[in-house]
């Protein structure tokens, strides 16, 4: 099965940040996560769409592999010209059944519909991506 998350901000980057934070929320109760720990995240791509997927992908890789969960995301360089992000994820370990309760797995990002939309003149970015459950 899929979901699609649709998030917006005042810029493209804020739009982007809040995908992490909604994928997240859609794993477990982000009221339950404390901002203890940092994690770093660095991608690089071709192009947007490569780009939002492998920031996307990285911040799902350390779920699987290290189990941090981002209650907040920050991205803390955005360079559209060489196509590369950095950003700093704020949370904790996730602890099932201990502390944070189980939501839904989420197997994969896609490119599916993806859609990133930037701001009119005082409008809202918006961004769109399917992710495979």
């Amino acid at each position: 099965a899929d979901v699609q998350f649709h998030t917006w901000g005042d810029t493209l980057g804020e739009a982007i940040e809040q995908q992490v934070v909604c994928m997240f929320s859609y794993i477990t109760d982000l009221g339950t996560v404390d901002e203890v720990e940092e994690s770093s995240v660095e991608v690089s791509a071709h192009d947007m769409q490569s780009l939002l997927y492998a920031f996307m992908d990285e911040f799902l890789y350390q779920f699987c592999v290290d189990g941090f969960v981002a209650r907040r995301v920050t991205i803390t360089s955005f360079d559209r010209t060489a196509w590369t992000m950095t950003a700093k994820g704020f949370g904790e370990k996730f602890q099932p059944r201990a502390k944070h309760p189980q939501g839904t797995e989420i197997k994969a990002i896609t490119y599916s519909a993806m859609q990133i939309l930037e701001p009119e003149e005082g409008g809202k970015a918006d961004v769109y991506v399917i992710v495979d459950i």
